[in-house]
C-alpha cells in the first residue's frame, strides 16, 4: 500500500501533467486578487493609449490560453469586458496586416517587425515627454 507522501507526489505530478496544477495556482491567486481589491478607491481613468496596450496584451493572452491572467488584467485595469475588434486596433496603431498575420496576435508582428528590421530605419526612437504616459495631450515637438 502506498504511503501519503508517495500518493501526495503522484497527485502532484499527475496534476502537472494535465497541466491543472498550473492553472488551480493561477486561479487561486486571480479570487485572492478580486477578494483583496479594495473596490473604494477609485481607479484613474483609461487613457486612449493605455486602452490600446491592455488591448494589445489581452489578445496576447487570449491567444496562449492565460485566462486566469487576463480576469486579473481585466479586473485590475478597468479594460471594457468586451474586446476591442482587431480592425479596429489595427487602424488606430497604423499597422497593415496581410492574411497570414491575421492568425497570430498584433503585439507578435509588432515585436517581429523591430526584430527583423535592420540598420537605422529599423530602429524606434523613444523620447519622454512632460506629461505622464497616458495623459491626453500630444506629445511636444523634438528639439
Amino acid at each position: 500500500m502506498a504511503t501519503v507522501p508517495e500518493l501526495k507526489c503522484a497527485l502532484r505530478e499527475a496534476l502537472e501533467s494535465r497541466g491543472v496544477l498550473g492553472a488551480l495556482k493561477a486561479r487561486i491567486r486571480a479570487e485572492v486578487f478580486t477578494a483583496l481589491d479594495d473596490q473604494s478607491e477609485p481607479r484613474p481613468p483609461l487613457s486612449h493609449e493605455n486602452l490600446l496596450i491592455n488591448e494589445l496584451i489581452r489578445e496576447y493572452l487570449e491567444f496562449n490560453k492565460y485566462r486566469y491572467t487576463l480576469s486579473v488584467l481585466t479586473a485590475e485595469s478597468g479594460q471594457p469586458e468586451v474586446p476591442l475588434d482587431r480592425q479596429f486596433l489595427a487602424s488606430q496603431l497604423n499597422v497593415v496586416e496581410d492574411p497570414s498575420s491575421t492568425t497570430v496576435p498584433l503585439l507578435y508582428g509588432v515585436v517581429s517587425h523591430f526584430l527583423s528590421s535592420g540598420g537605422e530605419s529599423g530602429r524606434l526612437y523613444l523620447r519622454t515627454t512632460s506629461t505622464p504616459l497616458g495623459a491626453d495631450t500630444p506629445n511636444p515637438p523634438p528639439h
